[in-house]
Parts: structure tokens; sequence; C-alpha cells
């Protein structure tokens, strides 16, 4: 990679990291704002899920507006809107005004996936091992922004921590103004040229949908779905499925246990951050398959191995060894299957209409995959954790499935 594209890479890895560390930041800070607040279970819970839902509705207005208005400009925009937001959280005298500072996160962040990848994937000669660096960012984000909000609250306020959260968005936003817009590749046009003659409106994102909806994206976003719920089902209850599978796990403690720090300290969340961890190898490996297959040709051997493992997970329990290999293969490949997943909706995308096929794809996985977490809790509930990975591996079977099916009817359009 040239100068440019590495701090392209490095400006979208960043802020795709914060997006993660804010988004798992909130489930942590939970416990400590029912008391804050004196609220319930279930109104705090509806302050989260109208902001989680914001997240993944917004996606797809922020991709049709990536697409008129550029992608950097909205990135920053974007963070910045992030930090405000947790700013907000930081001073809410209220429950009320946290729920419009989550919402405002909600927002904020929706934007971030559809700009973020339509910069990498019109703006960087390899786009795929660029996918996956940008993965390798989410990635830590999701595993270690969590544990540092965790441990920070064992020694400072929350409303300390949450205002410090907010620190280093304001360094990435300085940092991007370094970086240039994005620019097609394939046309060498700067996105203000290609933007600026575009119509604005409903009626042009809607005739443009209409010219994105091939039968081969139409496939594409039936398997972003699948591995939407995949991914939702699979992480949202890990935790509870390691302490059932290893129970000698909270007999582990490393504070005295008459300290504030014991009632916090749950070694299973640390284990589970692991295994998020070791996705950063997921992410590395699919972003080279990427620039080297057909995605969506290493997409169908992907998923169908996350089938397997989906399947092997009980079995795998028997013993402390095969469960920690099967658990961490899993974190491995199911974060391979990102940086494919979106080479694939690129492959199957018009570059100037890049934005809003991202906002379909995003809105699909955090959308619709949304319903994974509401249906591995009814499966638990109502069935046990071998049902549950056992309608995992069917949907990752079926994924498989109509990736092939797409090699065989679909036609790539960049």
């Amino acid at each position: 990679m040239n100068t440019e594209d590495r701090r392209t890479v490095l400006f979208t890895s960043a802020a795709h990291g914060l997006v993660h560390t804010y988004e798992l930041a909130i489930p942590i800070l939970m416990t400590v704002w029912l008391a804050e607040f004196s609220t319930t279970a279930a109104a705090l819970g509806l302050v989260v899920t109208v902001g989680y839902g914001l997240f993944g509705v917004g996606s797809l207005p922020g991709g049709a507006l990536v697409d008129r208005f550029g992608s950097r400009r909205l990135i920053l925009v974007c963070v910045a809107g992030m930090a405000g937001s947790f700013l907000l959280a930081s001073a809410a005298p209220s429950l009320g005004v946290l729920a419009v500072a989550i919402a405002a996160w909600g927002i904020a962040a929706s934007v971030y996936h559809p700009a973020g990848l339509a910069l990498l994937s019109k703006s960087v000669e390899r786009p795929g091992t660029a996918l996956g660096y940008h993965g390798i960012g989410g990635n830590v984000g999701i595993a270690v922004g969590p544990l540092v909000v965790a441990v920070l609250l064992l020694w400072f306020d929350w409303r300390l921590v949450a205002a410090v959260l907010a620190v280093p968005a304001f360094v990435v936003v300085a940092y991007g103004l370094l970086v240039r817009e994005e620019i097609d590749t394939g046309t060498g046009r700067g996105v203000e040229a290609d933007g600026g003659s575009r119509d604005w409106g409903v009626a042009s994102v809607v005739a443009d949908t209409r010219v994105l909806m091939t039968i081969g994206f139409v496939l594409v976003l039936v398997v972003v779905t699948l591995n939407g719920l995949y991914y939702r089902a699979f992480l949202t209850f890990l935790p509870e499925l390691l302490d059932d599978a290893l129970p000698w796990l909270s007999d582990v403690q490393l504070f005295a246990p008459d300290s504030p720090q014991a009632d916090q300290f749950d070694p299973a969340s640390y284990l589970y951050a692991m295994i998020l961890m070791v996705g950063v190898f997921g992410q590395y490996v699919g972003g080279r398959l990427a620039d080297r297959f057909r995605p969506e040709r290493a997409l169908a051997a992907v998923v169908a191995g996350l089938s397997l493992l989906a399947a092997a997970f009980i079995p795998a329990s028997a013993t402390l060894p095969t469960f920690l290999a099967v658990s961490m293969l899993l974190g491995v490949a199911l974060f391979t299957i990102q940086p494919l997943s979106q080479a694939t909706v690129a492959s199957y995308s018009a570059p100037e209409m890049r934005g809003l096929s991202y906002g379909f794809s995003y809105l699909s996985i955090f959308g619709i995959g949304a319903l994974g977490a509401g249906v591995a809790g009814a499966v638990l509930t109502h069935g046990s954790p071998a049902a549950l990975f056992g309608l995992l591996a069917v949907l990752a079977a079926i994924s498989a499935t109509v990736c092939v099916t797409i090699l065989r009817v679909g036609e790539p359009r960049s």
C-alpha cells in the first residue's frame, strides 16, 4: 500500500474500532445506569433498543447520503457525533436525557459502515486486504473496548468513564482531516465530480435501488442476512454458554472476596473477549482471500466451515482442550466472513451506488440480523444449547448454498 492508502486504512480502522467500542460499552454501563436513574430493566432496555434500532435502520439512509456527499466527511460527522453523544450521556441528569444521548449515538453510528466500506472499496488499490485490516480495527473495538470500560469502572465513576470515551474520537477526527476523499480506482474520478452530478431525493434513491437490485445482489443480501442472524445469535448468549459449559470459571477470583472489584469480575466475560480477539486473525485471512479468489467462492467455503463448527460445539464441550479449540476456531471463522462479505457486496454493486449497497447490507446485518438475539433467547428458554447450535448449523449451511447459487447465476458488476 502507498502512503495515502495506509492513511485511509488507519483512519477507517480506528473509526470502526470506536463504533464497536461504543456499541458494546453501552451494555456494560447499563448495570450502573439501572441504579443511577432508579429505573427498571424494561425501561432501560427500551432506551437501548431504540439506540440499537437506529444504528441498524439508519444504515440505509446513511448509505444514500454517502453516495451524494462523500464518505470521508460523513465518517468525520459520525465519529464527532458519537463523541458528543457520550459526552451528553456523561452529563445526563435523567433517564430522558440519557435516552436522547443513546438515540443520538445510534443515528451517528448508523452511517459509519456504508461510509467506511465505500471509502475503502473505491479508494484503495488492494481493497480485500484493506477490508481485512479494517475488520481487525473493528475486532479490537469489540474485544478490547468493553474490557477497558469494565476495568475503568472498577476504579472510576461512570460519568468520568463515559466522558473519557469521547477523547479518542476527537483524535480520530483530527487525523481524518488528513485523509483524501474517495477516488474510484477504476475511473480515477473523485467523489465530488461523481456525486455532484447526481440528483438528491427519495425518487432518486428509489431509482438507484431498482438498478441495484439485480438477482446477484439480492442473493448477496440473503447471505449477509443469514450471516447476521448467526453472528448475533452466537455472540449474544456466548458468555452465558461459557459459564454453563465451564462451571469452574465461576470459582476463579483475582480480587479479595469482600472487595468491590470482586463483584464486577466475571471470568467468562474475559474468555468471551479472548474469543472475540482471535477474530483479528480471521479478518486478516478473509481480506487476503478476497484479493486472491472470487470472494463469493471463498465465502461459501468459510460459511460451510461455520456450519460444521456449530455442529461440533456441544460435543466439543466434553473436554476443555476440544472446547477451547472449537470456540477459538469459531471466533476466527466468524470474522473471516466479514471482509469476504464486504468484498462480495462491492462485486455486485456499481461504484456510484456503493454507499447505498452497503446501506442495504448493514440494514440486513444489524437490522434483520438483530432478530438472532431474540431467536437464540427463545431457543435457549424453551429448548437447549444443542438446539441453538443445531439451528446455527442449518443457517450457515443455507448461507453456503446461496453463495454457490450466486456463483452460478450472479453477474459481478465491478
